[in-house]
């Protein structure tokens, strides 16, 4: 997570690119000069909500994740439209997964949604950004996150222009990606849903073509 400052606190300023593969992500980066600061690993990230639904009705994203040793948790606030996905974003390390959603379950929290991936992060000589190679159940793609300038430089020095740029969240994204597949709802997870590029253990290096999806 890089953390931009708002006036309103820490802000997260991002997009998603779809690739084809996670090989054509490890060459554009390598050829673009950027290289590994925090080597891939296993997320697990569940969502959670009260039982009204409150925080989903109001935009609002309340996320524990797992990532290799790391434990985290994670408020996001309501997007702000435009061709970024532009949010206030505060985050906290934790000592124990486990004990922080027990916390979160006395507080009235229950999961909704829960996803994983496989992440490596990157990072070029510019310090304005910083770049996420995820490989998901539903795809691979490039989370370009930074100052908008910098994104929009660095999306185009790999490649891509603005109308590729995609805002969706994960799970707006396996949403999509179920519906026209008639799968029924839940979550997106190795175990449930193995892609053809990927096992249980995780995504081998080729991906399925994906259209690009677009926040509304």
């Amino acid at each position: 997570m890089r953390r931009m400052s708002g006036g309103s606190g820490n802000r997260e300023i991002e997009i998603k690119l779809k690739l084809e593969s996670a090989e054509q992500g490890r060459s554009l980066l390598r050829r673009a000069g950027f290289h590994v600061i925090r080597r891939r690993v296993h997320e697990s990230n569940v969502v959670l909500d009260n039982a009204a639904g409150s925080l989903r009705q109001q935009g609002v994203v309340l996320r524990l994740r797992q990532a290799g040793r790391r434990a985290s948790l994670t408020f996001k606030g309501p997007a702000a439209d435009g061709k970024y996905k532009s949010r206030q974003e505060l985050e906290t390390g934790l000592m124990d997964f486990a004990v922080g959603e027990e916390i979160l379950e006395k507080l009235g929290f229950r999961r909704v949604f829960r996803y994983e991936k496989y992440r490596t992060q990157y990072q070029s000589s510019n310090p304005s950004g910083v770049v996420m190679l995820d490989e998901t159940p539903i795809g691979v793609f490039l989370e370009l996150e930074g100052e908008p300038g910098w994104i929009d430089c660095t999306a185009g020095l790999l490649g891509f222009s603005e109308e590729h740029y995609i805002t969706a969240t994960y799970a707006e994204l396996y949403s999509a990606f179920r519906s026209p597949r008639n799968r029924p709802s839940g979550d997106m997870v190795f175990a449930l849903y193995v892609p053809t590029y990927g096992s249980r253990s995780g995504p081998k290096r080729a991906g399925p073509r994906s259209p690009s999806q677009r926040r509304k």
